[in-house]
């Protein structure tokens, strides 16, 4: 059975997708950007505020189904710049 997932709380998908879908007992979440969701904007320039931005978006989208962060299995962060990976590691952690 498959499930689709969204929030308010986090921004709508920008194309034909959904914010995440539960299949059986596995929760897929779709790629999250730094956006505020309230004006759809990035909320900043700063790798650090990105990703504090996205892991709470992640977070409620999981709460949704009642799940938390301990509940993920594989996560996959694309940088542009990897020079900001210890910056964004720091927050991701």
């Amino acid at each position: 059975m498959k499930k689709i997932i969204s929030t308010t709380k986090a921004p709508a998908a920008l194309g034909p997708y959904n914010q995440a879908v539960l299949a059986d007992n596995t929760l897929y979440i779709s790629g999250q950007l730094p956006l505020n969701p309230a004006t759809g904007e990035f909320v900043s320039t700063e790798i650090k505020a990105q990703t504090k931005q996205v892991m709470e978006h992640i977070q409620t989208i999981l709460a949704e189904e009642g799940m938390t962060m301990s509940n993920i299995v594989k996560c996959s962060i694309f940088l542009k710049d990897m020079g900001d990976f210890a910056d964004m590691n720091e927050i991701y952690g």
